[in-house]
């Protein structure tokens, strides 16, 4: 693929439109967490049928396995452009939507994407029914905890929430923080480790239960002051001997229960639909910095004749290409039936959170005194674009797994 075809271009238009008339006029609410994003959110899977789609797909996934049948095969000749075009359809909205509100992204993405994904990967159909299936739809707003206060990027072997055994039952207890959606979550996937045994703390197996809000010992908190994506609400868990039954814990087996690999496969999918939203930024900063090269006056004349401006909104050009060619290569590859290694999504996700955060900043400095004002909307960008280096695994991580996949010979 090497450019977005006509199809492509009259959804990017409706998207448009519906950002324009939904999301710019409560940008403010929602940038001052006044207003929390879901109702947007609903009404956009709505408007476009993503929620209607998640569910004919749901169901055609389950009639499959019901009747013992695998899953469709890879799509070869003609079914590869479909497939890439699915692609494509996803990455739209999220670059749209992330113009004006990556916020709203992130807060769609961890529901729709992560938490749900997470059952339909390692849950029973029963689980999968109860729980996955109002994720899809928005119908419920999911939360995925694994991050706590003392591990960071040592996820796993920081890890100290505990399920322990109590008869047929177990009970839960720790503490999770910078939990999207934690504040208001209805179903929230708990990652934490079994208690007991003889195998080392940092070594014990790792677990994955689903919770409901509400549920006696679990406290969620209220929405956390952050710096940026303040339409993306951020919380903390308190889990006090939350009692959990075997139907709560993935794949109703210990064997089965998501653990590290199952993280792992959602860090992948994390960072690669992280590129859509560096693009989004990338590609607003570039509308906004353009215009305002060409009609504010210094020295006489329009700031974007000086060479030094020209020089950043070159920078800017070719960091739009860098990101638009990772894209356009991820729809490739589903147009074959393959998709990023985890080492090629870490290494896509490092260079344009990188990317993206130097061009907020030269957007900012661009703009001047005008730049770091609230009312330029530069100055959030750069504030939500931050973040692309911290979450979903930091820079250092993200070079750190490049690296060990190198040493090790992969791909």
């Amino acid at each position: 693929m090497i450019e977005w075809s006509e199809q492509h271009q009259m959804i990017q238009g409706m998207v448009r439109k519906f950002v324009e008339a939904e999301i710019v006029p409560n940008l403010e609410q929602l940038e001052h967490g006044d207003l929390p994003p879901y109702d947007i959110m609903r009404k956009l899977a709505n408007t476009f049928g993503l929620a209607e789609a998640a569910r004919l797909r749901y169901e055609a996934e389950k009639r499959r396995a019901l009747e013992g049948r695998a899953a469709e095969p890879k799509p070869e000749r003609n079914g590869s452009a479909a497939a890439a075009d699915a692609v494509a359809m996803q990455m739209i909205p999220i670059i749209e939507l992330s113009k004006y509100c990556p916020g709203m992204v992130t807060a769609m993405g961890v529901s729709m994407g992560l938490t749900s994904q997470a059952i339909m990967s390692k849950g029973t159909w029963r689980q999968k029914d109860r729980w996955a299936l109002p994720l899809l739809t928005l119908e419920k707003i999911g939360a995925w905890a694994i991050t706590e206060p003392g591990s960071g990027s040592d996820a796993f072997g920081g890890m100290k929430s505990t399920a322990r055994r109590d008869g047929d039952d177990y009970l839960l207890n720790g503490s999770k923080t910078f939990i999207t959606n934690g504040p208001y979550a209805d179903t929230i996937v708990f990652i934490c480790k079994l208690d007991g045994g003889e195998a080392a703390a940092r070594d014990r197996k790792v677990v994955s239960f689903i919770l409901d809000s509400g549920m006696p010992g679990l406290t969620q908190s209220k929405p956390l002051r952050k710096m940026g994506m303040h339409s993306s609400p951020t919380g903390e868990l308190f889990l006090d001997n939350v009692r959990a039954g075997r139907d709560r814990l993935m794949g109703e087996s210990e064997d089965a229960a998501g653990g590290r690999e199952g993280a792992k496969a959602t860090f992948g999918t994390e960072r690669s639909g992280m590129v859509a939203m560096a693009y989004g930024i990338v590609e607003r900063c570039i509308q906004l910095c353009t215009e305002y090269a060409r009609t504010r006056v210094q020295f006489g004349k329009p700031i974007g004749e000086f060479q030094l401006i020209q020089l950043k909104l070159a920078k800017m050009a070719v960091a739009q290409m860098n990101i638009r060619n990772m894209l356009f290569r991820q729809i490739e590859l589903a147009g074959h039936g393959k998709r990023l290694s985890f080492a090629e999504a870490s290494a896509n996700k490092l260079y344009a959170a990188q990317a993206t955060m130097e061009v907020c900043l030269e957007a900012v400095q661009l703009f001047g005194g005008n730049g770091y004002m609230a009312e330029y909307q530069v100055e959030q960008l750069c504030r939500d674009a931050k973040v692309l280096q911290i979450y979903g695994g930091t820079d250092e991580i993200q070079t750190s797994q490049i690296a060990r996949s190198m040493l090790a010979g992969e791909g």
